[in-house]
């Protein structure tokens, strides 16, 4: 049995949701009447003005500000969501980043630097870390759920045949670490919850903004077919799936 055909009556929480594919599941999750409570969180206010414009228009929407970065804030943060709900059946980390005004995916060696591979991996390795580690009270209950993360083909070890994106692959495959050692201890800890690993595609979302111009464009997902692809992936995750990596197609990925 599927866990998302257990969830008559649940709570979801959306970590990133202010844009790209947060966003896209945050309007997908709002047609989906089976969730009383929908969270999302936001770095910036500044960043979050659709968002935030959701929430007046829809009582399920609750949002929270929240940065991965900073583990006090990720507790403090959960801690609101669990005064909205003390239970969550659906968890899906949409953070993630690859470029900014200064740092950019480094081609060669020569390009490396300790502050820029730091930056790496305190958003897309860590921060998922410790969202497990806070996440445990509220995934551990009697029913079926999921908490899932959004992670990138480009981060396995096995499939790298390109070399280069030194920090973004590293950091890739250090969240794809994590969460397959939390796997392991949740199956312990948390029974009911299968932690999973999603790669989207190349979405059109200003982290690939930069990058586009050799992606054909059937390969170019829009955000919203990125979203319908992985809720069928979601859609078809067992309790048995547990420290799994999905491709936006279904198949398992290579560590």
């Amino acid at each position: 049995m599927t866990i998302f055909s257990t969830i008559q009556s649940g709570h979801a929480l959306v970590i990133g949701g202010n844009r790209g594919i947060g966003l896209g599941f945050v309007k997908q999750l709002l047609n989906h009447e089976q969730f009383d409570h929908i969270v999302a969180t936001y770095r910036t206010e500044s960043s979050a003005t659709e968002l935030l414009g959701l929430a007046q228009n829809h009582d399920r929407l609750h949002c929270i500000a929240m940065d991965l970065t900073d583990e006090a804030q990720i507790k403090q943060g959960l801690s609101q969501v669990q005064a909205i709900t003390p239970q969550l059946h659906f968890v899906i980390n949409c953070v993630g980043f690859l470029h900014d005004g200064a740092i950019t995916p480094e081609k060669a060696l020569r390009q490396l630097n300790a502050d820029h591979l730091m930056r790496y991996f305190q958003v897309n390795s860590i921060s998922a870390a410790l969202l497990a580690k806070h996440l445990l009270p509220l995934l551990t209950h009697t029913r079926p759920n999921i908490f899932a993360t959004i992670s990138a083909k480009i981060g396995s070890i096995e499939d790298n045949r390109l070399g280069g994106w030194y920090g973004y692959r590293a950091s890739k495959a250090a969240l794809n670490m994590f969460l397959k050692t939390a796997a392991i201890e949740y199956s312990r800890r948390s029974q009911q919850t299968a932690i999973v690993m999603l790669h989207p595609g190349t979405t059109n979302t200003r982290l690939s903004e930069p990058f586009q111009r050799g992606v054909p464009p059937e390969k170019l997902f829009p955000v919203e077919k990125t979203v319908d692809l992985l809720m069928m992936v979601l859609n078809q995750v067992a309790l048995t799936d547990n420290g799994s990596f999905f491709s936006w197609d279904g198949s398992r990925l290579p560590w």
